[in-house]
């Protein structure tokens, strides 16, 4: 007879290994510009991307984003632990054991501004060519954005975007 393990491994945030956070804009389908987050791990911690896989995957089930299933709406559930600031052109996606902060470019803040959400993938699926600091060509990200193996493997989420008010 076997039986599967019930044991609950508890999250180690230094299983993500180094998590990197991309803001770019694209033309959604109804012709304006759609501000998109892409959150991913360099696969970098110790045991490598099977250990970063797992430990991305943890996180985001934990709080409510099931990987490879349906989009979450933000705004329809107030109580989602995952945030999102605006802020002196940067982006902060923050969830309860994290926060990760990327500059954004002026055509980003301006789709934000217009829809009042980003679409975040947020993949379980290391990228450890995309290294901060590297170039990284449109085709490049076009390239690992839109793999199946990519999308699959990621929470999508629809977050409303929040700023500080002065």
């Amino acid at each position: 007879m076997t039986s599967t393990s019930t044991e609950i491994r508890p999250f180690r945030p230094v299983d993500l290994g180094t998590l990197v956070v991309l803001a770019w804009s694209g033309e959604a389908s109804d012709g304006t510009d759609m501000p998109y987050l892409l959150a991913y791990s360099l696969g970098d911690a110790e045991g490598g991307g099977a250990t970063t896989s797992a430990a991305v995957e943890r996180l985001l089930e934990n709080n409510g984003l099931p990987v490879g299933g349906d989009l979450v709406d933000g705004a329809t559930r107030p109580s989602l632990p995952i945030t999102l600031l605006v802020q002196s052109g940067q982006a902060v996606v923050t969830l309860p054991q994290l926060s990760a902060q990327c500059p954004v470019p002026p055509e980003w803040l301006a789709a934000v501004a217009q829809r009042g959400y980003a679409y975040l993938v947020f993949t379980t699926r290391p990228w450890p060519q995309a290294r901060p600091g590297a170039p990284l060509t449109p085709e490049f990200l076009a390239a690992f954005v839109g793999a199946e193996e990519t999308l699959n493997a990621a929470a999508h989420v629809v977050l409303p975007a929040r700023t500080l008010r002065a």
